[in-house]
């Protein structure tokens, strides 16, 4: 087959070779932000204002829409027609007196003393003239072309095809347009009234098609379409000085020489105020440019900045149940071009998607939460961001050794005295079956010497405790989202490689909880005096007494020496500087920790010398060992200790 081959640019619906949305890579700036503070809701309202790598945000959109907005209102004016119905008068008045200055008659000087007693106002000498005999052909030629501007300018002001239907205008057209005004205004009030307007819509829309290209299907819509332009222009003469009001009222009825159209067009648009009240009919917006505008341009300005308004709030997304899917990408592209378009769909496509993927769920209380699978991404992430900054090697996991309590290997050995692996029954059956052929024996029978075991291989188990410093200081000090993400690394190692290990999440401030990983990622820092280690050691002790065949390891991280302890009855007791009291009781249940055999590693953030001393003391105590890593490091450190104190 042969032919011609033309390319070019894709316009329905979204580019099919667009690549695909990256869900993780906003999924990790949603996490940032979150385990940064934020809440989910506002983490992902923040991702859509920035917007991501190729996708412009709504941020960025709206600001282009408002810089367009700033310069309709910057380069233009309202003055347009005014402006040229003067000059207009101006000339057919200066043609007129050079008719009339050659003729010595008294007719002549008549008529110059009736143009001399013309009054002051634009509006006020055009309606005086109406009835003036003009001598020059010239000044009739250009007064009449100030009444057809008059005309097309209302028109085309309030309906978007008449600038095609109007050519050079006749009796006949004005005519026209006029029967068409009354049959439009009887037709919106029937349908004020509740009437049924179909058959009289159809009439209507035969006989006066050709001013509506928008197509209404039905009255609703026609009313749609007029109201938008009715309220566009009553803006326009909103934005105008009182003066200019009066002198476009006062013009109106030179519209066409035909009072009718004036009248028309009043009443069209008390009928459409209160047919569709809630369109904007009140605002106005200076125009301060130096582009003077017509009244149909000065319309057609006003209704773009309703229609910028209008982009702008769908972008805000401020109001009650705002959803992406809301915003006219048509609107926008004719506005910005295509490719903001194209971005406000694709932003609209990462929202849908990241609630459709089940990256979020609601919690009790009705909140937006992020889910254990956003969790499970997220910890991916940070484990994969410490593992390659482990220096050293990550250690091997396992210790291989038959015994109780392992996990298979996918091979199997003879049964020996003593043996409490599960049998491989199998290769048991199929051994007894094997013998038992071989001796022609009948039938078949296990024997001792048949059966397997599934061999296992013995793994290490450690109880882990993460005591991670949650006072406002790691808020200060820019350590809190290093915190967070050295956490979701050590829950995302132990949930998939070390399962059978048990991890305890203990934040402390004035108190000490232990909590899930879904609720430290969400953990907003709070202004709150008060470091209680005591009472985070106390939770440890309590973990590791939970799970007494596991290896107890125990991590701190911290930048702040004890300044609270609890008491018996559960109260916390803060102290700056530090109580005595505080810090004897911190050291006892360190002391406490290091009888059960903890393996005890403390990360100093910061440079703090008492904090110095203090750990150091706590480290030489529990026979563990103090590392002061930067925030970048945190991670890694944290890891590779918990490696190291598994196997102690």
């Amino acid at each position: 087959m042969s032919g011609t081959w033309r390319y070019g640019r894709w316009h329905e619906g979204p580019d099919p070779l667009a690549p695909p949305l990256d869900l993780r890579e906003a999924l990790d700036e949603l996490g940032r932000d979150v385990m940064d503070g934020a809440s989910p809701r506002s983490a992902l309202e923040e991702l859509l204002r920035r917007g991501t790598p190729g996708t412009t945000g709504l941020d960025e959109l709206t600001r282009q829409l408002w810089q367009r907005r700033a310069k309709l209102q910057r380069e233009n004016n309202l003055d347009g027609t005014l402006n040229e119905v003067r000059e207009l008068l101006e000339r057919a008045l200066d043609a007129e007196r050079r008719a009339l200055f050659p003729d010595p008659g008294d007719d002549a000087r008549f008529a110059e003393a009736r143009l001399d007693a013309l009054p002051s106002s634009t509006a006020g000498a055009v309606n005086e003239l109406a009835e003036y005999p003009w001598r020059s052909e010239q000044a009739r030629e250009d007064y009449q072309r100030i009444r057809d501007l008059l005309g097309e300018q209302l028109m085309q002001s309030r309906f978007e095809g008449m600038k095609d239907a109007l050519g050079q205008v006749g009796k006949a057209d004005v005519d026209a347009m006029a029967g068409m005004l009354e049959d439009l205004n009887e037709l919106l009030a029937a349908h004020a009234r509740g009437e049924d307007t179909s058959e009289r819509f159809a009439g209507f829309m035969r006989d006066h098609g050709q001013y509506f290209p928008e197509n209404p299907r039905n009255t609703e819509e026609l009313v749609d379409a007029l109201a938008a332009r009715s309220a566009a222009a009553q803006r326009m003469m909103n934005s105008m000085s009182a003066e200019q009001r009066a002198e476009l009222a006062e013009l109106s009825a030179q519209a066409f020489g035909d009072s009718r159209i004036g009248q028309g067009l009043s009443t069209m648009d008390g009928l459409l105020r209160a047919l569709r009240p809630g369109e904007d009919w009140d605002s106005a917006a200076r125009m301060r440019g130096d582009n003077p505008l017509g009244l149909a341009e000065g319309a057609q300005a006003m209704q773009e900045l309703g229609q910028l308004d209008a982009l702008a709030e769908q972008l805000a997304q401020s109001y009650p149940g705002a959803r992406l899917e809301d915003i006219d990408l048509e609107a926008l592209a004719a506005q910005l071009g295509e490719d903001a378009a194209v971005s406000a769909r694709r932003l609209a496509e990462l929202e849908r998607e990241l609630h459709r993927g089940g990256l979020f769920e609601r919690a009790e209380d009705g909140t937006l939460r992020l889910s254990p699978k956003a969790l499970r991404r997220l910890g991916a992430v940070a484990l994969r961001d410490v593992l390659g900054s482990l220096r050293a090697g990550r250690g091997e996991r396992d210790t291989t050794r038959a015994g109780a309590a392992g996990e298979p290997t996918g091979s199997s050995r003879p049964w020996r005295f003593g043996d409490t692996e599960s049998w491989d029954v199998a290769r048991t059956v199929r051994n007894a079956v094997l013998r038992s052929a071989e001796t022609g024996a009948f039938g078949v029978r296990l024997d001792v010497r048949d059966v397997e075991v599934i061999e296992t291989e013995k793994r290490e188990r450690a109880a882990v405790a993460l005591c991670v410093d949650t006072s406002w200081s790691m808020v200060a000090e820019g350590r809190w989202l290093p915190m967070k993400r050295t956490a979701l690394a050590l829950h995302q190692l132990i949930s998939t490689r070390y399962r059978t290990d048990e991890l305890a999440l203990i934040g402390f401030g004035r108190h000490a909880n232990t909590l899930e990983l879904g609720e430290l990622v969400a953990l907003e820092g709070t202004w709150e005096q008060g470091t209680n280690l005591h009472h985070a050691l106390l939770l440890a002790g309590q973990h590791f007494r939970r799970n007494p065949d596991a290896n107890p390891v125990l991590l701190v991280v911290t930048d702040g020496e004890p300044t609270a302890h609890l008491e018996p009855d559960g109260a916390a007791e803060f102290s700056y500087p530090p109580d005595p009291r505080t810090l004897a009781l911190t050291v006892s249940e360190v002391d406490g920790l290091a009888r059960l055999g903890a393996s005890t590693s403390i990360f100093r953030l910061g440079e703090d010398p008492r904090l110095t001393e203090f750990v150091d003391l706590l480290a030489r105590r529990a026979n563990g060992r103090v590392v002061a890593p930067d925030l970048d490091g945190l991670g890694a450190a944290v890891v590779a200790d918990y490696l190291r104190g598994r196997r102690t």
